[in-house]
C-alpha cells in the first residue's frame, strides 16, 4: 500500500548486480514484456521488448500473450495498455510519471465542454486520462490524428482535445475547422525559435523536423512536421545528414542508432538553465525502478471497470481506423 501511495518501489536495489542480467531473468520467469517509449532513457530503450510511440505501444499491448506487461512511460500510456488488456497485470515503473498534455484536460472540465457543443464528434488524443477517453468517440495519436479526422465526412463537426498545437496543425492540412481544447505538452511548448534559426546559421544544410505539439511558428519553419516515429523514418530515408530535432530528446537515441553517419542535434529550449526537452515525467522511470518493478510486481495500474467499457470503444475504433489505413 506504501508504493501505491509514494508511486514507486522505494527499496534499495541490493549491491553488486547486474541490472540488465536480473531484469531479463526476471521477465522470463514471469512472462512478463516491457515496453517502452521513445521518450524513455537509453538504456531503458536498449532493454526493451519494443520501443515505440504510442500508437505502437497501443497496438503491441492489444496483441501481446504476455502475462504482465511493464510500460515505460508515462501514467496514461499504462491507463491505455490496462485498458486494452484488463485481465493482464500492467506495471509502471513509477506512477508518478504523468503528463502535462492530460493534466490540462481534467475530466470533469472537459465533460462539462462536450455539454455545452452538442452534436459534435469527439476525438481525444491519446495523452488523456482513462476518464477523458471515456467521454470520447474516437481516440487518435499523432501518427493518425491526420488520416482519421479526414475519414470522417468533411461536414462533421468535431470537438479535439486536449492538444491546441496538433490540433491546430491537424485543421490547417485538413482544411477542417474543429474546436479545440486548450491543453499542451510542457516540452514541446517550450523550444526557442530564434535559438532554432541560429542554430540553422550555423548548420545551414540541416533538416528541422518537428513533433506537431509544437507551437504554429515552430511547424512552420520546420521542413518536416511529424509524429515521433514519424520523424524516426524520416531522418532514416532522408538524403540530409544534419538534423535540428524538435521534440523530447529521448528519441535521438533510436535516430542515432539507426544513423550513426548523421547528426541529430536537439532544438534548444527557450530556458537555457533547464533541459526542457526531457520530459521530467518521463525521465522518473529509472533501470533501477524497473527492476523492483519486475520483482515486486508493483506498482500496478488499476482503472475502474466501468470506465474501461467505455475507454475501450474509442481505443479499440482507433486501431481499427489504424489497420484499415495501413498505420
Amino acid at each position: 500500500m506504501q508504493t501505491q501511495s509514494i508511486g514507486y518501489m522505494n527499496i534499495p536495489v541490493p549491491a553488486g548486480i547486474d541490472l540488465k542480467e536480473e531484469i531479463n531473468k526476471l521477465r522470463k520467469e514471469k512472462n512478463a514484456v516491457i515496453l517502452a517509449h521513445y521518450y524513455q532513457t537509453a538504456e531503458i530503450q536498449d532493454i526493451a521488448d519494443f520501443v515505440g510511440d504510442s500508437l505502437a505501444l497501443a497496438q503491441w499491448a492489444a496483441k501481446t500473450t504476455a502475462d504482465i506487461l511493464v510500460l515505460c512511460g508515462v501514467h496514461f500510456m499504462g491507463e491505455t495498455a490496462k485498458i486494452l488488456c484488463p485481465n493482464k497485470k500492467v506495471l509502471v515503473p513509477d506512477l508518478n510519471a504523468g503528463c502535462s498534455l492530460a493534466d490540462s484536460c481534467p475530466a470533469v472540465e472537459f465533460e462539462t465542454f462536450v455539454k455545452e457543443h452538442p452534436g459534435h464528434t469527439v476525438i481525444s488524443y491519446v495523452n488523456t486520462s482513462a476518464a477523458v477517453k471515456a467521454l470520447t468517440d474516437i481516440v487518435v495519436t499523432s501518427t493518425n490524428a491526420r488520416q482519421i479526422v479526414e475519414s470522417l465526412p468533411a461536414d462533421e463537426k468535431i470537438i479535439f482535445g486536449p492538444d491546441r498545437n496538433l490540433g491546430s496543425y491537424i485543421n490547417s492540412i485538413t482544411g477542417r475547422n474543429m474546436l479545440l481544447w486548450n491543453g499542451a505538452c510542457h516540452v514541446h511548448e517550450q523550444f526557442s525559435l530564434e535559438k532554432i534559426l541560429e542554430l540553422k546559421k550555423q548548420h545551414p544544410g540541416a533538416e528541422v523536423i518537428c513533433h506537431p505539439e509544437c507551437k504554429k511558428y515552430i511547424v512552420e519553419i520546420s521542413d518536416y512536421v511529424g509524429s515521433t516515429a514519424g520523424l524516426l523514418k524520416h531522418v532514416i530515408k532522408s538524403s540530409g545528414k544534419q538534423f535540428i530535432v524538435a521534440t523530447e530528446s529521448g528519441v535521438l537515441h533510436e535516430m542515432r542508432k539507426a544513423c550513426p553517419d548523421k547528426e541529430f542535434i536537439p532544438a534548444p529550449p527557450n530556458d537555457s538553465t533547464c533541459a526542457c526537452n526531457e520530459c521530467n515525467f518521463m525521465r522518473l522511470n529509472t533501470m533501477e525502478k524497473l527492476y523492483n518493478t519486475l520483482k515486486y510486481e508493483l506498482p500496478e495500474i488499476f482503472v475502474d471497470e466501468a470506465i474501461q467499457q467505455k475507454a475501450i470503444r474509442p481505443i479499440q475504433r482507433m486501431l481499427d481506423i489504424s489497420a484499415q489505413l495501413g498505420l
